[in-house]
């Protein structure tokens, strides 16, 4: 199936050492107060479009 094959290679994506870079990044801005606020708002109207 093609979207177990595209799993694959996002969580081989995840695994790689420029994958780790991306998640720590993406750790690092969400620790910050305002980029989470942020982050909290856009999620909320996204899921109220649905």
């Amino acid at each position: 199936m093609a979207s177990s094959s595209l799993l694959n290679r996002i969580m081989a994506f995840f695994r790689s050492p420029q994958g780790q870079r991306l998640v720590a990044q993406g750790r690092q801005q969400m620790s910050r107060p305002g980029n989470r606020s942020k982050l909290q708002a856009l999620l909320a109207r996204f899921r109220g479009r649905r």
